[in-house]
C-alpha cells in the first residue's frame, strides 16, 4: 500500500469526520480571507497531511493544478536536476528570463505551484519520480497560504513548514536547504499581519542547523524603510514584481552558490 494512498485515506477519514468545507496563480482578495480550512480538515491536520487541491478557485481550476502538477513529474522523471525550488506561487512566478540567468547554470528546475500550503507541497513530494531526483540543493518557501487557505495559525503552519523540512531531508539526504522565512505581506495597516509573519519565521529559524538546513530571512530587503511595502516591488502586498525578484535573486545568489559547491 503506498504511503499516498494512506496519506489520501487519512485524508479522507479526517474529511468525514470534520465536515466539508507555467502560469502564476494570484488570489484574488476574498480568496485570500479564509476562515475554515479550503479542503474540509481541521488545521492541524490541514497542514501536515499530504493533499491533492481540491477546491475550485478563479485563479485556478483543480484540472489546472493536477495539469501543472503532471507537467513538474514529467519533468522529474527526466532527472538532471541539481537544484529545486519547492514553493508556492511567489515561487511559481519567477520570471523565467531572470530565473535562467540566475539559476540555470545550476540546472535548476522550478517546483513551485499557486496557492499551495504545506500540505499540498507535501502531496506533491510524494511521488517517485520527484523522490527519485538527487539536488544538491534545494531553495525552500512555503507558509503563507497556511493562513489563508488553512486558517491556520502561526504554531500550526510551523508544523506543517517543519514536516516539509523533514521530508526533503528523508527523500534527499544529500541536499543542503536554504529555507526562506515566510515573506512579508499585507496593506502597511495591517501589522497583525507582520507580527504574525515574524512569530512563524522565529520559529522556522529553528529549524536550522547550519550544516544540511540553513536558514535565511531575506523578507527585510523587499521593505521600504518605514516597514511599508512598495508596490513597485509587491504589487499586491503579496508577489514580487520583477524588481521583487531581482531583490530576492540578488540576496539568495551568494548564499546559493555557496551550498552548491
Amino acid at each position: 500500500m503506498s504511503k499516498r494512498f494512506v496519506s489520501t485515506l487519512l485524508a479522507a477519514l479526517l474529511t468525514a469526520q470534520v465536515g466539508t468545507a507555467g502560469h502564476i496563480a494570484v488570489a484574488s482578495a476574498e480568496d485570500a480571507v479564509a476562515v475554515a480550512p479550503s479542503n474540509g480538515l481541521s488545521p492541524a491536520a490541514c497542514a501536515v497531511t499530504p493533499m491533492p487541491r481540491t477546491k475550485e478557485y478563479t485563479w485556478m481550476s483543480v484540472a489546472k493544478w493536477n495539469e501543472i502538477h503532471a507537467a513538474q513529474q514529467a519533468r522529474a522523471k527526466q532527472g538532471g536536476v541539481d537544484l529545486m525550488f519547492v514553493g508556492d506561487s511567489i515561487t511559481q512566478g519567477w520570471p523565467q528570463d531572470l530565473f535562467e540567468q540566475e539559476f540555470g547554470r545550476f540546472h535548476a528546475v522550478n517546483f513551485g505551484v499557486g496557492g499551495d500550503h504545506t500540505g499540498n507541497v507535501l502531496y506533491r513530494l510524494d511521488d517517485p519520480a520527484m523522490a527519485a531526483l538527487k539536488p544538491r540543493a534545494i531553495v525552500l518557501l512555503i507558509g503563507v497560504n497556511n493562513f489563508f487557505h488553512c486558517a491556520d495559525d502561526t504554531e500550526q503552519t510551523f508544523a506543517g513548514i517543519r514536516k516539509v523540512v523533514e521530508t526533503l531531508r528523508r527523500e534527499y539526504p544529500d541536499a543542503r536547504i536554504l529555507l526562506n522565512g515566510v515573506l512579508p505581506y499585507g496593506e502597511p495597516q495591517e501589522e497583525a499581519k507582520r507580527v504574525q509573519v515574524r512569530a512563524l519565521n522565529r520559529m522556522v529559524a529553528t529549524l536550522a542547523e547550519g550544516r544540511h538546513v540553513v536558514y535565511r530571512d531575506y523578507g527585510p530587503r523587499l521593505l521600504q524603510a518605514d516597514g511599508t511595502i512598495s508596490h513597485d516591488i509587491m504589487a499586491d502586498n503579496l508577489h514580487p514584481t520583477p524588481k521583487g525578484y531581482r531583490i530576492w535573486a540578488d540576496a539568495m545568489l551568494p548564499d546559493i552558490e555557496t551550498l552548491m559547491k
